[in-house]
């Protein structure tokens, strides 16, 4: 079960361009709709509770699909196999000297993948849109939510959207049929990971210098404190590792993180390897890798068991339609700004794009018939 989860997840990660409105797409055309290992309601709440937590919220989604197929073991084999190809290629980007990054071919596949995402978050928000949005007060909330990301395109902005959807739900959205989304997460678990993860986030914040140990301290303080995704780590990171890289370093792993497939996260992997001793870099950057992610996952689990003890009250249910409508609207806003614009620049490049949607929609077709197609395509009109 482990190599098996493992392998879909690996592939995933090979492939799953476009950030985190992207990954949740990919996700869910996956494991909902193919395989069927969730149902699309367990799966909304997944995603539901990872916005309205610290950490990587892609991340831990998936960590909750892969715990719910095969429990402690295959959330472990979910997040190994969806976080490895970014690791491998943020480490390869500071062993090389980011060289391979400009070659043709690769800017090609690159671009071509970027399409993909297209293709794939506009499939996920219009199947989304039908399971959650199917009364005209989701709609209007799902409209608002994507109107007030668009507009105010801050920090913690997705965070307070989400906010505002609970409040609004649990009080006019009463209406909502109660019904429990169960966990196979123990009580026991839930509280031994809860009080682990109190005791790192006491135990790092005293710990301070320019040692491994100190890496480590840093990037859990970070993962414990981000809210809204990969995007607001950079801030965080820059704060937190002032005595550990320079502002070039960093910005320099940020522009590799989106670069490559998987989690905004890795720019940790990055930064790890890049501040590593000679011979270190491989250790240093998987502790990095670690600290940075592991706030987050714990918190997953934590908070899927909460979840269960609250889910079937008719004001949280009310909370969580209201929030299921508020993130397709920020999936929304996230497809028109920065998706589109970032990688369709041509008619050519958006027929592509419809072309492909029409295929999606009517064929579905499996993630790797559909990453094959881009990648060819990448690479023939880079050659030619």
């Amino acid at each position: 079960m482990f190599f098996s989860i493992f392998c879909k997840f690996l592939l995933l990660g090979c492939t799953s361009f476009g950030g985190p409105a992207a990954h949740i797409g990919y996700f869910r055309k996956e494991f909902v709709e193919r395989l069927s290992w969730a149902t699309e309601e367990e799966y909304g709440q997944w995603v539901a509770l990872s916005q309205i937590m610290p950490g990587p919220g892609s991340s831990q989604v998936g960590f909750a699909v892969g715990y719910h197929r095969a429990g402690l073991v295959g959330a472990i084999a979910a997040f190994l196999g969806f976080t490895l190809p970014s690791v491998v290629l943020m480490c390869a980007f500071v062993a090389l000297g980011m060289q391979f990054a400009n070659s043709a071919v690769f800017l090609g596949v690159l671009s071509a993948l970027k399409l993909m995402a297209v293709v794939v978050v506009t499939d996920a928000i219009w199947s989304m849109a039908n399971t959650f949005c199917k009364t005209n007060s989701t709609r209007l909330v799902a409209l608002l939510g994507a109107v007030f990301i668009l507009l105010w395109p801050f920090a913690l902005s997705s965070l307070l959207l989400v906010l505002l959807a609970a409040i609004i739900g649990a009080y006019w959205f009463t209406d909502s049929q109660p019904t429990q989304i169960k966990t196979h997460i123990s009580s026991r678990v839930a509280y031994i990971t809860l009080a682990i993860f109190c005791g790192l986030f006491v135990l790092t914040s005293f710990i301070h210098g320019t040692g491994w140990l100190a890496l480590f301290a840093q990037l859990f303080q970070a993962g414990s404190l981000v809210f809204g995704g990969g995007h607001v780590v950079l801030p965080l990171m820059s704060e937190q590792l002032a005595d550990f890289i320079s502002t070039e370093h960093l910005l320099t792993g940020y522009a590799a993180a989106q670069a490559v497939p998987g989690p905004m996260f890795t720019l940790a992997s990055y930064l790890g390897a890049v501040t590593a001793p000679e011979g270190a870099m491989i250790a240093w950057a998987l502790l990095a890798t670690v600290g940075v992610f592991l706030p987050g996952l714990m918190l997953m689990l934590v908070g899927q068991k909460c979840w269960q003890f609250v889910s079937h009250k008719p004001r949280v249910q009310g909370a969580v339609k209201a929030i299921n409508a508020a993130v397709v609207g920020l999936l929304l806003a996230t497809l028109i700004f920065p998706i589109i614009p970032s990688s369709v620049s041509s008619v050519w490049q958006a027929t592509v794009v419809l072309l492909a949607l029409l295929w999606l929609r009517t064929r579905q077709p499996a993630i790797w018939q559909l990453v094959s197609a881009f990648v060819v395509a990448g690479m023939v009109s880079a050659l030619f």
